[in-house]
């Protein structure tokens, strides 16, 4: 058993202290009829004499943050969900025994408080108290006052001790779900439906990414945490349904950095008789609707600059791109000894699986151009060599119709005019498992099942994938994907 600290000790001497006096000091329901901004907006406008001739009360309950205890009457703050009220509290409202319970009370304890609203002389919106009762008592102080939770990685442990200081925290967490909800009006109004898919999968197959392992103890079947929702949801395009999207959590046995947490939340989307045109239109208006109906402005300072989303987003083709940059013009039929020795020229590492034009060109990509597609991008025409579910480009099939949306320099969704071919798909799979036995971890796996979905007919289709965590970061101005993650996965202490 842990030792407790000497404050720790006087608050669980208090607690027993309530126990004797017949209060639980964990409390029981309480009913409250209002919260602290809904009480400061309602009577911010009215003037401190008009308090005089006004009897209004009202109920509140939160966690005390500030007490000022100044003899026969004191004042002190609580904080809800809404945010802080002062309460002033005197003996001569409450009476002996109510004002001596109050001032045994600690910060970070949680009470409930009837009282008549009034105003102080420097204009603050507060309770008079008329009724205290205590609600639960904290037996641990919280962080001092000034300075929160100073260790970035405590706070991120500790969320919920993070939440109860950093009123930025809590912005962040209730902003979060009100962009989702936006997001499902947005894209139900679009006339998508919203589905769920299986999280366990026999293969591995819709990315490129190193998986998690689970087990199957009936089946005695190792099963993988999925990551990527693509494949269930063409199923539903085979089967009629047309317009479909989930948001969901996705697992990715990666790195973890102020980018990537290796379980995260994914939204995929897939129209039929759509193509990659249709799935630029949809983002561009989604970030919009986003801006505007969240936040009503179009400008979001994000990884040291600032992004307007009024203007059309930008649209230019990976070898384009690369060509302004290095001036290398990749349209032209390079050998993979000639792309090799480019490679050479500019220190660039191939891998062993990575021994293709293709994923040259993509290599150069990252170097040289990734991180300057500042303003919101929409990068266009990737090599089919690392597109295995993506459609040839018809111009130049060494090149596929898939984009990817880069703002700040980092990725934000990724899309195509959908592979509907049966016979192209599982090609593509076969050379996805030559990859896996060069050495490349990431590769997908056969899905003849998926195939045999193709067979009967899958219609043209665009489909799009969107990292729903760096879409956070990017309208809540974060720089780390901790920040908008109420619990980020952390190293073990």
């Amino acid at each position: 058993m842990r030792e407790f600290t000497e404050q720790e000790l006087v608050r669980r001497q208090k607690a027993k202290n309530l126990k004797e006096l017949g209060i639980d000091p964990f409390g029981k329901k309480f009913k409250r009829d209002a919260f602290a901004l809904d009480l400061k907006e309602k009577y911010q406008d009215v003037e401190h004499d008009e308090f005089e001739k006004m009897h209004d009360e009202a109920t509140v309950a939160g966690r005390i943050m500030f007490i000022r205890k100044m003899g026969k009457a004191s004042f002190f703050t609580i904080k809800d969900k809404t945010g802080s009220i002062q309460i002033y509290i005197s003996i001569n409202d409450i009476g002996e025994e109510s004002y001596s319970l109050f001032k045994t009370a600690d910060i970070g304890d949680i009470v409930g408080v009837r009282g008549k609203v009034m105003k102080t002389k420097t204009g603050e919106v507060t309770l008079k108290c008329l009724e205290y009762t205590h609600l639960v008592k904290s037996l641990r102080p919280l962080p001092e006052k000034f300075h929160g939770l100073t260790d970035i990685e405590e706070r991120y442990r500790r969320r919920y001790v993070d939440l109860m200081v950093n009123d930025e925290a809590k912005k962040v967490a209730f902003m979060r779900p009100k962009i989702i909800s936006t997001i499902r009006k947005y894209m139900d109004n679009q006339g998508f439906c919203e589905v769920e898919t299986p999280i366990l999968s026999t293969l591995l197959t819709g990315a490129s990414a190193r998986p998690f392992i689970t087990h199957h103890n009936t089946q005695n079947l190792d099963m993988y945490l999925r990551i990527a929702l693509e494949l269930p949801l063409k199923r539903l395009l085979v089967g009629g349904m047309e317009a479909v999207y989930e948001i969901g959590r996705v697992f990715r046995n990666e790195g973890m950095d102020p980018r990537h947490n290796p379980e995260f939340t994914l939204m995929e989307a897939y129209l039929a008789y759509a193509d990659l045109e249709d799935m630029m239109d949809l983002t561009e208006n989604m970030f919009r609707t986003i801006a505007k109906d969240v936040f009503n402005k179009m400008t979001f300072n994000f990884g040291g600059y600032e992004i307007s989303l009024a203007e059309p987003f930008k649209r230019v083709s990976m070898v384009e791109a690369i060509k302004e940059k290095v001036g290398i013009d990749f349209k032209e039929n390079f050998t993979l000894e000639e792309a090799l020795s480019l490679a050479e020229e500019h220190r660039i590492e191939v891998l062993e699986h990575e021994k293709t034009v293709g994923h040259i060109i993509n290599l150069f990509f990252e170097k040289y151009v990734e991180e300057t597609l500042i303003e919101p991008t929409f990068l266009y025409g990737h090599p089919i060599e690392i597109s295995p579910l993506t459609k040839k480009n018809e111009e130049d099939p060494r090149f596929v119709d898939r984009f990817e949306l880069f703002i700040s320099g980092k990725e934000f969704a990724n899309a195509y005019t959908e592979l509907n071919d049966p016979d192209d798909q599982l090609e593509r799979f076969e050379n996805q498992l030559k990859e896996k036995e060069l050495g490349n971890d990431e590769a997908n796996d056969i899905d003849m099942d998926f195939i045999e979905a193709l067979e009967y007919g899958m219609p043209p289709a665009g489909g799009i994938g969107y990292g729903i965590d760096r879409l956070m970061m990017f309208f809540l101005e974060q720089d780390s994907i901790r920040d908008v993650l109420l619990f980020p996965t952390m190293k073990s202490k």
